[in-house]
């Protein structure tokens, strides 16, 4: 085919494309999206990606599938969703472990956290609660500390994400003490765990330990943020408590595979952005404490990059060495 045809055509299906586009969006969703989890039913993401997706349906009339793959620190979520169509009938509902924490905490991904997924909006921002069995003999985090110092590694923390995770390291680091790192799909089923007595603490999401200590199933020491929760202003702050300049939190956040249209991630980050204002997901956000936070996908990417080296900080100052 001669150079000028070639260019011609070029030139016609790109077009097409562009024109085809909008359109696309327009008719967008036209048939069920799923919603790819990568933590285990229970969960706070799972909680708010169940939240998020009924407001979609009150928009759209189209059914939201919530596909939950935990494992891995969250990784296997993560790569099911990076693999999906870039139709944006795959919407990823994660946290800072797949998109912040993991680049630091492993040597390898099966995803790039960066070049696999096109942002769509933020969704929230958490703190985190840190919880013993009602039969513990820690009541306080001054005593757990003094309680884990009398026992070098003897005393066990469970985690389910990286936030989890690093919120137990962060507290070995700054109280100077040494426990045993007992890793779970999620949090929830960390949180089985701990109530059957087979670990002896868990720092985990306000959404999965509160209830239970509301239900007065565990015992609640601390919670990670600068501040008390308004949910329960009795349980003091893990860095008044004992630690000073302890804090911790987490994120939640929508992605697409990389390569969706950019007026169909529009589309999406449009319906998400109203659905963070539903009654479902009112009812999340004040029911767990979690702070209603949207934004725009570039927003997003940057908030994103900015966390990432936040949590390479972290990770780094903790002594934990990729995996």
């Amino acid at each position: 085919m001669p150079l000028f045809s070639r260019t011609r055509l070029f030139a016609a299906l790109t077009l097409g494309a562009a024109l085809c586009a909008p359109a696309l969006a327009q008719d967008f969703p036209n048939k069920p999206i799923t919603f790819i989890v990568p933590f285990a039913a229970g969960s706070a993401t799972d909680q708010i990606g169940r939240a998020i997706g009924q407001g979609v349906t009150e928009q759209t009339g189209q059914p939201v599938v919530i596909e939950n793959r935990p494992g891995a620190s969250a990784m296997i979520g993560a790569q099911t969703a990076a693999r999906a169509a870039p139709d944006g009938y795959t919407v990823l509902i994660t946290t800072n472990t797949t998109h912040a924490a993991n680049e630091h905490l492993y040597k390898s991904l099966a995803y790039d956290p960066v070049k696999d997924f096109a942002p769509i909006t933020l969704l929230g921002k958490g703190g985190q609660i840190m919880v013993v069995h009602p039969d513990a003999p820690a009541k306080t985090v001054g005593e757990f500390i003094e309680q884990a110092r009398k026992q070098p590694g003897r005393l066990s923390f469970g985690s389910g994400s990286s936030s989890s995770r690093i919120a137990g390291e962060l507290l070995q680091q700054m109280a100077g003490i040494e426990l045993l790192h007992v890793p779970y799909k999620s949090n929830p089923l960390g949180i089985t765990d701990l109530l059957g007595g087979q670990i002896d603490t868990m720092i985990t999401d306000t959404a999965t330990g509160l209830p239970q200590v509301s239900a007065g199933k565990l015992r609640a020491l601390g919670v990670t943020g600068s501040e008390r929760s308004a949910l329960a202003p009795e349980i003091p702050t893990i860095a008044e408590a004992g630690v000073p300049g302890y804090e911790m939190g987490y994120w939640f956040a929508a992605y697409a595979p990389a390569g969706t249209p950019e007026p169909v991630v529009a589309r999406l980050h449009e319906l998400l952005r109203k659905a963070a204002d539903s009654k479902a997901a009112e009812s999340f956000y004040r029911q767990t404490g979690t702070a209603k936070e949207t934004s725009t996908p570039q927003e997003l990417a940057a908030f994103q990059a900015e966390e990432s080296k936040k949590w390479g900080r972290i990770i780094k100052s903790a002594g934990i060495q990729p995996e």
